[in-house]
């Protein structure tokens, strides 16, 4: 896994956990997340950042956009991090 201070400050914020909510069902672009808020373009923007900077999302140019999608491996790490620091002393 990345660093997992990074992981955690991306899922504290509200925002961000919707934006990860949404792109569940597909790979969506900056300007059809912002929609689902009553945000500015930029304040998605930065949230889409942290995000990606944490490792939670990809990114990939698509003709003139970018297209976020989910970066399922690393919730996978997540997940067995957070395991293993539960599971037996």
């Amino acid at each position: 896994m990345g660093e997992p201070q990074l992981v955690f400050k991306a899922l504290a914020d509200p925002t961000r956990r919707a934006i990860l909510r949404l792109l569940r069902d597909r790979d969506l672009t900056a300007g059809e997340i912002a929609a689902h808020f009553p945000v500015t373009q930029a304040s998605i923007s930065h949230h889409l950042s942290l995000l990606k900077h944490a490792g939670l999302v990809l990114d990939e140019r698509r003709g003139q956009h970018v297209a976020y999608s989910l970066n399922t491996t690393v919730f996978q790490e997540v997940i067995a991090w957070l395991m293993d620091l539960a599971g037996p002393r």
